[in-house]
């Protein structure tokens, strides 16, 4: 099973709009040619199973197949990759940024949706009516924020529980309640 996944994702050629952003390899792990990559996800943990990602080596997304992975702290892991056995060989991965294919992600519900995936959409608040577009999903571990430009007004909202009403992927739209009086607070009128 192994082999015929890494013949699949060999005979694929992967493009950047049909990945998401995983991380960053950003130093060297030890000296036998691991390294360290930093998962700019949400939740680190949910990648531990991986056994193959794709980095952008000068604008290719090749796939590189994963032999050990382990999860350290503060959203880092270390990795070994096949094939890259010396320091100097993981040299040459370092700032190489990290993706994974968007048709590996499951189907969300009406109410959740993947940081990447919202960026562009048209935002409608339940009172405020339309607000904006999302420019930016600020993942700050505590409190995610959202980030809404309304015609060059910065609007930052808390992402809680019971902040998003729909996502509509159709019509590229994320309806949401926001709490009260907070648009205010950006858009006094």
């Amino acid at each position: 099973l192994k082999l015929q996944r890494k013949k699949q994702l060999l005979n694929k050629h992967m493009l950047i709009q049909d990945c998401y952003y995983l991380g960053l390899i950003a130093k060297l792990h030890g000296f036998k040619g691991e390294v360290s990559l930093f998962l700019d996800v949400s939740n680190p943990a949910e990648y531990q199973e991986l056994d193959a990602l794709y980095l952008d080596i000068d604008g290719t997304l090749t796939p590189f197949f994963i032999e050990g992975f382990k999860l350290k702290n503060k959203g880092f892991a270390a990795i070994k990759f096949e094939g890259i056995e010396s320091e100097a060989a993981a040299k040459r991965l370092l700032k190489k940024k990290a993706y994974l294919p968007l048709s590996i992600l499951p189907e969300l519900d009406q109410s959740s949706f993947y940081d990447h995936e919202v960026i562009g959409y048209k935002v409608s608040d339940e009172l405020k009516g339309d607000i904006g577009l999302v420019v930016d999903v600020i993942d700050m571990t505590a409190n995610p924020l959202l980030q809404i430009d309304y015609n060059g007004t910065e609007i930052l909202i808390p992402i809680f529980d019971g902040l998003i009403s729909k996502v509509d992927r159709k019509k590229k739209e994320l309806y949401i309640k926001a709490p009260e009086g907070l648009i205010e607070l950006y858009l006094p009128n």
